[in-house]
């Protein structure tokens, strides 16, 4: 079937190049569940920037028939994990349909249309092979996001790569640049490479964002497995150990797409170095830069309390704040049966469920935190929230030990159900927002950035966007940090001692007895937030830095 596009609205002059966005998830709005985390976030927001700016970029991703998982409880409170199937009334159907070679078949592919006008987003077309055409197990390759099964995530990988190549021939859309969002589409780069057949004309439209140092988020893969699943289409072996120099028996997908890559960014400054020191011994690595990430102003902002804001009108932020406070305190109540008071420091820690992000720093010393809990004069609330992935029974067991926690104290709860409308709800209402990652694996993090747009002051550990923000006792609070070559047990004693320390004596004091320095905090981070870490600034920088590329340089260069 011929399907017809244009480009749905007038092209910036500015933003003309074409560019094809390529990410394994997407969060533009709730009802759409193809996210996971903060990589979903983050893509989410440049789709609306790129809308906003009148960018000539179309978006790639896949219908994940049963998106991430729905959290839920089970009859003891802990943590349930749901697999439901997500039916979109909205997405357009385009009637397209392709093969593409997975384990040596024939799997057929269609894809989905979200018409930018909807959510306000960049064009974006949603791969599935849940057809009548295939069989079952090649239907699977499009129901879970992140399957725990090698093999599937593989195919995942070629139908987004190479599916996503196949799709935009399709409807005859030719990228200047193709823009990978983390590694998860590398079968790209082959389907480029088979094309041109030359890495340095690949790396002439082929740039790499790495937005994590952890090594789950830095896959490696048995190159013989890959092999068979046709990850590389039809290159012969040797060659294929030629062109990604690969000596192993294992590929490494990050650095594969850094040496393929024309340019690559970081996503901070200090993640920039962090990545310079981890390949430098590599030859090949392309030139890499840092572009900050940043959140959509336009969908997270409080707009009520920025209009407070430039007003000058302190009492319309006090009232706007106590009203939010009291329409996520209306969810706490419906999910835990607590009841909390909006006149009462409300701290919320609120992402994904991962063991570097440390949910549970404040349950380091149980004798500390009763204290903190059980205090008449200076009382505080405090919630969680957040998604482990699904098999990772280490982060449910955090995320059960705080279930557990708050049934004990009426002033504490755990939410369940992370996705953006709750996050939305928890920033609205939260008056610290902390953040306690272990300093270099929190590559940026994005939450606090939509936090202080919706009146939160930030408490944070120095690591990711924190440092390129953060003006200590001005507008936020930085939690002294431990020295990174600690072991992690000591560095979790160290942070949490401080972090202790740090509410103890300035932040919860500070808002019940300096309330007009607290309102200054609040002010201050609403200013300061913008415009650097709205997701428009970081869209214009992809165009001016990340998308200027020649792909001559192949030596490994890290630059600002």
């Amino acid at each position: 079937m011929n399907y017809s596009f244009q480009h749905p609205y007038p092209i910036n002059k500015e933003f003309k190049k074409p560019v094809a966005y390529f990410c394994m998830e997407f969060a533009v709005h709730q009802p759409l569940k193809t996210y996971s985390g903060g990589l979903g976030y983050l893509a989410g927001s440049f789709m609306r920037s790129a809308y906003e700016l009148g960018q000539n970029i179309v978006g790639i991703g896949i219908l994940w028939k049963y998106g991430y998982y729905n959290q839920g409880r089970k009859g003891d409170d802990t943590m349930e994990v749901l697999f439901q199937e997500k039916v979109y009334h909205f997405l357009e159907e385009t009637g397209i349909k392709f093969t593409i070679k997975i384990s040596g078949h024939d799997v057929w592919v269609t894809a989905f249309y979200l018409q930018p006008d909807l959510f306000k987003t960049a064009p974006l077309f949603f791969l599935t092979t849940d057809l009548p055409e295939n069989d079952y197990l090649s239907k699977t390759i499009s129901h879970k996001l992140y399957d725990s099964n090698p093999e599937t995530r593989a195919a995942a990988a070629i139908l987004l790569g190479e599916g996503g190549a196949r799709l935009l021939e399709q409807i005859s859309y030719q990228p200047d640049v193709y823009h990978l969002n983390e590694s998860h589409a590398l079968p790209l780069a082959f389907y480029l490479y088979r094309k041109y057949r030359s890495v340095s004309e690949v790396k002439k439209r082929f740039v790499f964002t790495n937005h994590t140092p952890e090594a789950g988020g830095n896959q490696k893969s048995d190159i013989y497995l890959l092999q068979r699943m046709g990850f590389w289409g039809d290159i012969p072996l040797e060659e294929f150990r030629e062109i990604t120099q690969c000596n192993g028996d294992n590929l490494d997908h990050t650095l594969t797409a850094l040496r393929f890559a024309g340019k690559g960014n970081a996503v901070s400054k200090i993640h920039l170095a962090t990545l310079g020191d981890l390949w430098k011994g590599y030859a090949g690595v392309c030139p890499l830069i840092s572009v900050t990430n940043a959140q959509n102003y336009a969908y997270w902002a409080d707009k009520e309390m920025y209009t407070a804001l430039t007003s000058n009108d302190d009492k319309a932020i006090i009232e706007r704040k106590k009203t939010c406070k009291a329409m996520l305190f209306e969810e706490v109540a419906d999910q835990c049966g607590v009841i909390l008071d909006p006149n009462v420091l409300t701290i919320v820690f609120a992402k994904r469920f991962a063991g570097y992000k440390r949910a549970e720093l404040l349950l380091h010393d149980m004798d500390r935190l009763h204290r903190l809990l059980s205090s008449k004069e200076t009382p505080i609330q405090v919630i969680w929230a957040g998604k482990p992935y699904p098999l990772d029974y280490e982060a449910i067991s955090s995320f059960d030990k705080i279930v557990n926690l708050c049934k004990s104290y009426p002033n504490c709860a755990i939410l369940v159900g992370y996705e953006l409308r709750l996050s939305r709800l928890l920033k609205k209402g939260a008056d610290v927002w902390l953040n306690t990652p272990r300093l270099t694996r929190e590559a940026s993090g994005t939450s606090g950035m939509s936090a202080a747009m919706n009146g939160c002051v930030n408490v944070s550990i120095p690591d990711g966007w924190v440092p390129e923000f953060a003006r200590d006792g001005i507008n936020s609070f930085i939690i002294p940090n431990t020295e990174v070559t600690e072991h992690k047990f000591q560095q979790d004693e160290t942070d949490a001692h401080n972090l202790y320390n740090l509410l103890e004596d300035t932040v919860i004091p500070l808002y019940y007895l300096q309330p007009e320095k607290w309102l200054s905090l609040i002010k201050n981070s609403m200013r300061d937030i913008l415009p650097y870490f709205d997701s428009n600034r970081m869209a214009k920088e992809y165009y001016d830095q990340l998308y200027n590329i020649s792909g001559n340089d192949s030596t490994p260069n890290i630059g600002n």
